[in-house]
């Protein structure tokens, strides 16, 4: 649309005439615009509008979707009200989980209870340990050799906390700590009241020696002891101590035998 604009052509030169110009003020007030598109833009309240209602559809879509998907799974049964809670326990190779009862999932755990044979070691071991400190008590002030000194510094110290870890199982469990106290001779290893009496008499290079005699032969008995235990007991806790006596003590005879 062409607002009363005459364009000069060759042999015309006239000007606009005073009708044909727009007003100077409502040129400036009312300046040309490009047409773009009939449609008004939105206000900012319309476009907020407008996006939470494509938010929500889009919400929708997922929620169908997800409700689509998940109806191809069926969904675990729900265990049964008014009783407890049902345990899923997994099935053999190629077969699914099933749900059991806590008494039932109970049942299938090994019974690692104690028996006879671990009460009688660890209260054996208890004393084992106790003479075991008592020769090493005597280093200090009697060994010659700073290697002996050593060694013996480093039983005391391994086996004073296993003495209080002993004590403590046997009051977990209800073991009396003193059962076998005076029966030495039936624990492999032990010394005779005789032996303690003559390394304790001992000095120098006797007392390295008769000590690093008696404690390898006290080390290999808690060996023995602690082999035995593995094959005759069944409680892990056990197990696990005696593994560690064996590990252990087998280290220190060979480092006493280098002495």
């Amino acid at each position: 649309m062409f607002l009363g604009v005459h364009i000069p052509t060759e042999g015309n030169t006239d000007v606009l005439r005073e009708s044909d110009r727009l007003p100077e003020k409502n040129c400036q007030e009312r300046p040309l615009k490009p047409h773009i598109s009939q449609e008004a833009p939105l206000p900012n309240r319309h476009r907020r509008r407008a996006a939470l209602a494509a938010t929500l559809s889009a919400l929708a879509v997922l929620a169908l979707g997800a409700c689509e998907s998940g109806s191809d799974h069926a969904a675990p049964e729900p265990a049964p009200t008014g009783t407890a809670a049902a345990v899923l326990a997994p099935g053999r190779p190629g077969e699914p989980a099933r749900r059991i009862s806590p008494e039932e999932a109970a049942s299938l755990l090994p019974d690692e209870r104690p028996n006879g044979a671990d009460f009688r070691y660890v209260q054996m071991m208890v004393v084992h340990h106790r003479q075991a400190l008592t020769m090493t008590a005597l280093a200090p002030s009697r060994a010659g050799s700073p290697g002996v000194k050593k060694v013996a510094e480093r039983i005391a110290a391994a086996q004073q906390p296993e003495i209080g870890a002993m004590e403590g199982w046997l009051t977990a469990n209800g073991g009396p700590r003193d059962q076998g106290a005076h029966d030495h001779h039936a624990m492999p290893g032990m010394a005779t009241e005789a032996q303690l009496g003559r390394l304790k008499a001992a000095e120098g290079a006797a007392f390295d020696e008769l000590f690093l005699e008696l404690m390898v032969r006290h080390h290999e008995g808690a060996v023995t002891m602690a082999a035995e235990v593995l094959g005759q007991g069944n409680n892990i806790q056990v197990e696990e101590m005696a593994n560690d006596v064996i590990a252990q003590q087998t280290a220190e005879i060979n480092r006493m035998r280098s002495l």
